[in-house]
């Protein structure tokens, strides 16, 4: 089994932070490779990170993280708001607070956000097992009342 290279969660932390987590669709890449999807990049040779998604209310997607131009990480998730939530303001409420919770993100556990993130009268709670070399998971919102309002799972590894 490979290990992953020391500097690569660091890389991940510092893409995910410089993508969606901190600026939204201004991370946006003008072309997509994929018509319809959002395309979010952030390089810092030797790795370059993309992250390709299609989707808002229920979303699917797609990371990858490429050394030398070799795909060696990738991560794939989907999930997104409950069906019975379809206005607009409170999508953008939510994932507002997903952005806030996912700049939490770790070198210890680079692939969503924090174990527990509270704030704004929601929580966000994300349970993990693995490594970088192989994990999968699971993040929730909600509000403090209980309420279930999103729901993601996700699942990665080191290729080989």
């Amino acid at each position: 089994m490979p290990s992953a290279p020391h500097d690569l969660a660091t890389f991940l932390v510092e893409a995910k932070r410089r993508t969606y987590a901190g600026l939204d669709d201004d991370a946006t890449v003008a072309a997509p490779l994929l018509a319809g999807s959002k395309q979010l990049e952030h390089r810092a040779p030797p790795y370059a990170y993309r992250d390709i998604y299609f989707g808002m209310g229920f979303f699917v997607g797609q990371e990858t993280v490429s050394r030398d131009d070799r795909v060696i990480w990738s991560m794939s998730y989907s999930g997104g708001a409950r069906a019975d939530i379809a206005d607009q303001s409170t999508l953008l409420e939510i994932y507002k607070f997903l952005r806030q919770a996912l700049l939490g993100v770790s070198v210890e556990e680079p692939y969503r956000g924090p174990r527990l993130f509270e704030q704004s009268g929601m929580t966000y709670r994300n349970e993990v097992e693995g490594t970088l070399d192989r994990f999968h998971g699971i993040e929730t919102i909600a509000r403090h009342d209980g309420a279930l309002l999103y729901e993601l799972r996700y699942s990665g590894g080191l290729l080989r």
